[in-house]
């Protein structure tokens, strides 16, 4: 029945071209330098980067959402991931408050890449408990594409990917700083960020430090959590040269993460969970935890030329990932991941309605054990691509683009004799992957835009899939791979109608994803480790299918009042009833938003430290706000069941509640303050994405599992320093 009404309501939403609210906040590109508001009528004319090169985002193809830098500021978060999960289409694979993954229509670990600083980020992320290692403060804006993304960043950019936006270079002659905190009540979590950038005849530079520390938070049915306290901490330095023939610009940053493990054990009597520690509100480490390292060094350059552009990225990262169980002094498992990047592109002018770009890119890998204990063997990987994309302009009202790209990555890995016994066999496995998009874009009249992309897209097995033969403490059981799985490929087919007009702004985005050889775990009869459950890795076919969709009515420039709506239903073909449905499937999910600007400027320049008055009085307070949210979660029953992998999940409602203003002082402003109140009513839920859901049952209530954050209020100030 209710699948029923979902397919009703998408077709519905198809005919009267009901459409997904986007984010109308006014959006700045890094290039761009100036900022206007009245972002309902002006976010089409937003560049975006990661479809085919530099595009607006009413000529893409492709569903684009695009989180501008004041929302990543006013959004309440514990981790950058955290932060864009509200947006429609997306959400995050959560292990307690600070460890966090990216999910994009449904899909998510390798298959969903991350860029930061211009490169992929790289850090063993087929593990359920390994997050994104960047941290929030040195990112200014997000870029999130929907659907497959092999053309442009090959194998694994099957769901999508996350383009986040490192802060732009500042004009020529300008040095500024700023300065924030803040400080959420239910974890106590306390952050603090400093940065200082600068432009002096072209030498450029930005130093940024950014850091937070909370101590276990808590819910009104198991009181304070053990083990989901975290800290974080963060450098980035950059340098480089802004000239008239491009730039040459060299980051280096440097990011540690120290979270808790959650372990969810209770009390036999009680049904309280059992921690180390008598006080649970200490920021201090309590084992078990785990200690994340990731350092990056990257070198980004862009030659401008009479007729486009050459642009040349060269990235290394080195991964560190060490987890402590019975002494913070040594690890037992520790993994060493080195990466080399590079990438290399051409992307032409404008000519004649024409627009090309061509590019090669690859990845090399090195993978090492350092612990005692061992899940995946010492691997190598190379890989490289080849892309050419074009665009061509048919007058004023339709677009077209599309794109061929070919992958080749070679994986092998070592073996391994662990107490006399082989646990690793050494091999090898090649892959060859050819993908490619075809799209249109009509732009029917001045208010109404209609979308159609295909993508083919593509992925290799991780390492884990293939070779894992141990204790994935994670997912809390053994874990087999297969040397014999395939590549991964998918079609997936979008339709995007978009209605923008001075008071209604709409969207509906519809997809449809087939993808071959889908790999997923299934449950072996056999023990191989006493106290776990052993599962190994296979292929079926899948098929996902779905839409985010709704609207933003503002009737006077200074109300809006938003909604959206997200769903997709993912199976695996020819299944059992209790294994048909993919694992790890989001909930539908309808956000709310009435937002009331009390006080607002027509425009003010990008530089976000300024503000330009037109005229005005001068008045304390300015871009005040007041908000009240609505996130409401349906009941999940699309559920694997099979041998408990997955339960259903009961529908909840978060209510939500926030403000901001700028403080101005003889009309420059010298503070920002946010105030954001989550989940006001101290709702007790389960996300159906929390792993923790599935930790040891309360034997005095019932109740299985660890429940998710109660209340929270953050407090944030951010203060700009301008020399």
């Amino acid at each position: 029945m209710f699948r029923n009404r979902i397919v009703g309501t998408s077709l519905l939403l198809c005919i009267c071209v009901a459409v997904v609210a986007q984010d109308k906040t006014a959006f700045q590109h890094p290039d761009d330098t100036t900022d206007v508001f009245y972002g309902h009528l002006q976010l089409n004319e937003v560049t975006v980067v990661g479809v085919t090169g530099d595009t607006k985002l009413k000529h893409s193809t492709t569903p684009v959402s695009i989180i501008s830098p004041q929302v990543l500021r006013s959004t309440s978060s514990t981790n950058i991931i955290d932060a864009i999960s509200h947006q429609p289409g997306v959400s995050q694979l959560t292990t307690g408050s600070g460890i966090s993954k990216p999910i994009i229509r449904g899909l998510g670990y390798n298959r969903v890449v991350v860029i930061s600083e211009g490169v992929r980020q790289e850090g063993q992320q087929w593990g359920d408990e390994h997050g994104v290692e960047v941290e929030g403060s040195s990112v200014n804006s997000v870029e999130i594409l929907k659907g497959p993304a092999s053309l442009m960043y090959g194998s694994d950019a099957m769901a999508g990917v996350v383009i986040m936006h490192a802060p732009p270079t500042l004009a020529e002659g300008d040095m500024r700083a700023n300065v924030s905190t803040e400080y959420q009540t239910n974890n106590g979590l306390i952050g603090c960020n400093a940065s200082m950038a600068g432009n002096h005849q072209g030498f450029v530079w930005d130093a940024r430090y950014g850091g937070k520390t909370a101590h276990a938070y808590k819910n009104k049915y198991d009181g304070y959590v053990p083990g989901s306290q975290f800290r974080e901490q963060a450098g980035r330095l950059m340098l480089g040269l802004n000239k008239i023939w491009g730039h040459s610009r060299l980051t280096a940053t440097a990011y540690q993460l120290t979270p808790g493990i959650i372990e969810g054990e209770r009390d036999e009597e009680t049904g309280e969970l059992v921690s180390a520690s008598s006080n649970l509100k200490s920021y201090h480490k309590v084992l078990p935890f785990q200690q994340v390292r990731h350092y990056k060094a990257v070198w980004d350059n862009a030659i401008n030329l009479p007729s486009g552009y050459l642009k040349a990225i060269i990235g290394y990262q080195q991964n560190c990932r060490q987890e402590f169980e019975e002494s913070a002094d040594e690890s037992e498992l520790f993994f060493r991941l080195h990466t080399a990047t590079y990438d290399l592109r051409y992307v032409t002018q404008d000519f004649n309605g024409w627009k090309l770009s061509a590019g090669i890119g690859g990845m090399y890998q090195q993978s090492g054990n350092e612990g005692e204990e061992y899940l995946i063997p010492d691997y190598r990987l190379l890989d490289f691509g080849v892309y050419a994309t074009a665009t061509k302009s048919l007058g004023e009202r339709w677009t077209l683009n599309g794109g061929v790209r070919y992958d080749h990555r070679h994986l092998h890995g070592y073996a391994l004799e662990d107490d006399g016994a082989m646990r690793f066999t050494d091999f090898s496995r090649h892959f060859n992957g050819v993908t490619g998009s075809v799209g249109a874009v009509c732009n029917i009249n001045e208010h109404l835009d209609m979308r159609l992309n295909v993508a083919r897209g593509f992925r290799t097995p991780n390492m884990s899939e293939l070779a894992s033969n141990g204790v994935h403490e994670g997912s809390i059981r053994y874990e087999i791979g297969s040397q014999q799985l395939k590549a991964e490929y998918s079609l997936q087919a979008d339709l995007g109608l978009d209605f923008s007009s001075r008071y209604v702004s709409a969207q509906v985005a519809l997809f449809a994803n087939r993808i071959d050889n889908f790999i997923f775990s299934h449950r072996l009869a056999e023990v191989v480790e006493p106290g776990y459950l052993t599962y190994a890795y296979t292929q079926g076919h899948a098929r996902l299918l779905g839409f985010e969709a709704g609207f933003d009515i503002h009737p006077i420039h200074s109300v809006h009042f938003s909604n959206s709506f997200s769903y997709v239903d993912a199976q695996l073909l020819n299944q059992t009833a209790q294994t048909k449905y993919l694992p790890f499937t989001p909930a539908p999910r309808w956000s709310s938003e009435l937002k009331w600007e009390l006080l607002h400027h027509f425009h003010r320049t990008v530089n976000y430290h300024r503000t330009a008055t037109h005229g005005r009085p001068s008045t304390l307070l300015n871009n005040l706000y007041i908000a009240a949210g609505l996130d409401y979660y349906l009941k999940q029953t699309h559920i694997y069941s099979a041998d408990d992998t997955e339960t259903a999940t009961p529908a909840y409602a978060l209510l939500n509640l926030s403000a901001g203003t700028d403080v101005q002082v003889r009309g420059r402003k010298v503070a920002e303050v946010y105030v954001t109140a989550d989940n006001i009513l101290n709702s007790a839920y389960q996300n159906h994405l929390s792993r923790l859901k599935y930790a040891d049952t309360n034997i005095v209530t019932g109740r299985q599992g660890v429940f998710n954050m109660g209340r929270n209020i953050t407090f944030k100030v951010v203060v700009p320093i301008e020399f």
